[in-house]
């Protein structure tokens, strides 16, 4: 099937089932978007709600609460519907969807999961109905922009518009009385375990993501044998499901159906004592119940068929870049810094209770908004042109979000070992990701370790010629403390820790230490202590990438970077321009 026709049956099902989350539309501003959105609203009965929600909506807007303008004109509280209780049965156009606040999304999030809007405030509880269907129109340029993953798993159908032509045209798949007709027959379509087990079996085999795929894919299966006019889920329902919503969503490459199946099958031929067994017993099995077993097994390896054909070619290497890059971002809060809680200055993240002095301000529209439903206790009188009378416990302070600035930290091994495999490619490698870092204006640090110590090569900077010029003369050869290298890179990230910054450790070593922390040799002894400084940046909760530098895999780097904790990255016999880009694609370079 092409991308027309899936973005076409998507269309029908979401109409005929608001429960399957929704749509999101990744594509800029292209006639194929506007086609599909005129698609669906033609597809929707007459009086469905249909509401846009722009990414930078206030919260007041978004779910509703005391109206304060009606509230003091009034002299009670009044309370106003949000655009998500305004569309209830409806649709929420979500404009922008890869620029949409985490606060944003969360809020739009549980009212995916419940069904409704729930909004205490003081003196008024707000409990409206919202059952919704999204709508996220992802306009990101490259792939590190992207609708937020929160929204994303509560969304049954991914639909990328972007490559096709602007002359192509959208057709619908099914006439609005084939939907109505369908949402009446929903309730009544059931579904077998096979079937249902099959597709938790192929959403496992792609690695989809949650328990929340399987059931949208279930649903989606229930919506198309609907739109067929069944009452039972078809094995070409459970199939189109599985190209429509698990496929997007596949991160990992499936073993090809039916391969195991058939090694164990080819087995017994190969063996001595089957040609021995008598032919009463081989009759008797075959006789067993095993129909069952095998026609599961089908319908599993057809489902999983289904969904791989609508796979494009290359996208599970891109999908798993994009995993591990995110995983890392979420460690590390993202290429500027994690969040954390601000004065004065920042992103509004919301308001408190609490009395404006020092540093917090006074959010006075909030502070209104908590004194208007006490007026009329308050004695104040409209009628008599009465003030607004204010107590001590309506005061609101506005709470400030703030990125903190990051600090990636290179740890480079320059003793005798390395020099003779990897310490020129590691240089080099260095010199890119602080070109990178540079970029982003973080600041950076070198600690280098050979000898019988180590030392921090270049403080914390932003100073590219700096780096640079520091890492040119650092030479090779001599011992490898590494115990005091792991220490010196701790105590740098731990102080940037206590000012509020974001530190990452980036090792590159093979791992092969023989001097301890005093400066005498022995490998015994500087591997354990090696190992216990790993540990302590465990402990510290700093997120590490380990690079192991040697020929070939280091079972020693490899318990280090266990212990750390730390990302294990083996690249033997790479230059250091893959190294780098190996790097950045582990999330450490954007740290």
């Amino acid at each position: 099937m092409s991308v027309e026709s899936d973005a076409a049956q998507s269309a029908a099902i979401f109409a005929v089932d608001p429960g399957t989350g929704g749509v999101c539309l990744r594509s800029p501003l292209h006639p194929a978007r506007d086609q599909w959105l005129l698609m669906l609203r033609q597809l929707l009965p007459a009086a469905t709600p249909w509401r846009r929600v722009p990414f930078n909506i206030p919260d007041g807007r978004l779910l509703g609460g005391l109206d304060l303008a009606a509230t003091l004109r009034a002299n009670r509280p009044v309370a106003e519907r949000g655009i998500l209780a305004e569309a209830d049965g409806g649709v929420v156009i979500l404009s922008m969807a890869e620029r949409l606040t985490a606060d944003t999304v969360a809020r739009i999030a549980a009212v995916l999961d419940a069904g409704e809007v729930v909004l205490p405030r003081e003196g008024v509880t707000i409990r409206n109905a919202a059952r919704i269907g999204v709508v996220a129109l992802d306009e990101g340029a490259s792939d590190d922009e992207y609708a937020p993953i929160a929204l994303l798993d509560r969304l049954a159908f991914w639909i990328d518009l972007g490559g096709l032509s602007v002359r192509v045209t959208l057709q619908p798949a099914h006439s609005p009385g084939q939907i109505i007709a369908a949402r009446e027959l929903l309730s009544r379509v059931q579904i077998s375990a096979e079937m249902l087990q099959a597709l938790c079996a192929t959403a496992l085999s792609l690695g989809a993501g949650s328990a929340r795929v399987s059931v949208l894919a279930l649903r989606a299966a229930r919506a198309a044998a609907a739109l067929d006019g069944r009452t039972r889920v078809s094995e070409q329902d459970a199939a189109l499901a599985g190209r429509l919503v698990l496929a997007p969503r596949a991160s990992i490459a499936p073993e090809q159906p039916g391969q195991p199946q058939a090694e164990e099958q080819e087995k017994p031929a190969h063996g001595d004592k089957a040609p021995e067994q008598p032919a009463q017993d081989g009759a008797q099995k075959a006789e067993a119940p095993r129909a069952p077993a095998d026609a599961h097994q089908a319908l599993k390896d057809m489902v999983l068929e289904a969904a791989q054909s609508a796979i494009p070619a290359g996208l599970l290497a891109r999908l798993r870049e994009q995993s591990g890059d995110r995983g890392a971002r979420a460690r590390t809060g993202g290429k500027t810094g994690a969040l954390r809680q601000a004065g004065t200055r920042g992103r509004p993240a919301g308001v408190r209770a609490g009395t404006p002095q020092g540093c917090l301000r006074l959010s006075v529209i909030e502070t209104l908004r908590a004194a208007a439903p006490w007026q009329a206790l308050r004695g104040r009188s409209l009628a008599n042109g009465g003030r607004v009378r204010i107590s001590a416990e309506d005061f609101r302070v506005t709470r400030y979000k703030q990125r903190a600035r990051t600090l990636t930290i290179f740890v480079v091994d320059a003793s005798g070992s390395s020099a003779l495999n990897r310490l020129a490619e590691a240089k080099g490698a260095v010199e890119l990701l602080l070109a990178d870092c540079y970029i982003r204006r973080d600041q950076v640090a070198v600690v280098a370790f050979r000898g019988r110590s180590a030392e921090i090569l270049l403080p914390p900077t932003r100073s590219l010629v700096r780096a640079k010029r520091g890492l040119a003369g650092l030479p090779g050869g001599g011992g490898t403390p590494l115990a005091s290298a792991l220490d010196a890179a701790h105590s740098l990230a731990a102080l940037a820790q206590r000012r509020g910054e974001t530190p990452t450790l980036v090792v590159l070593t093979d791992g092969r230490a023989n001097v301890a922390r005093d400066g005498t040799p022995g490998r015994e002894l500087a591997h354990a202590q090696a190992l216990y400084a790993a540990r302590a940046v465990n402990l510290s909760k700093i997120t590490a990438l380990f690079v192991d530098t040697s020929p070939r895999p280091n079972p020693l780097a490899r318990e280090l970077a266990a212990r750390m904790h730390a990302n294990y990255l083996p690249l033997p016999y790479a230059d250091a321009r893959s190294l780098s880009s190996a790097v950045k694609t582990m999330g450490a370079g954007g740290a």
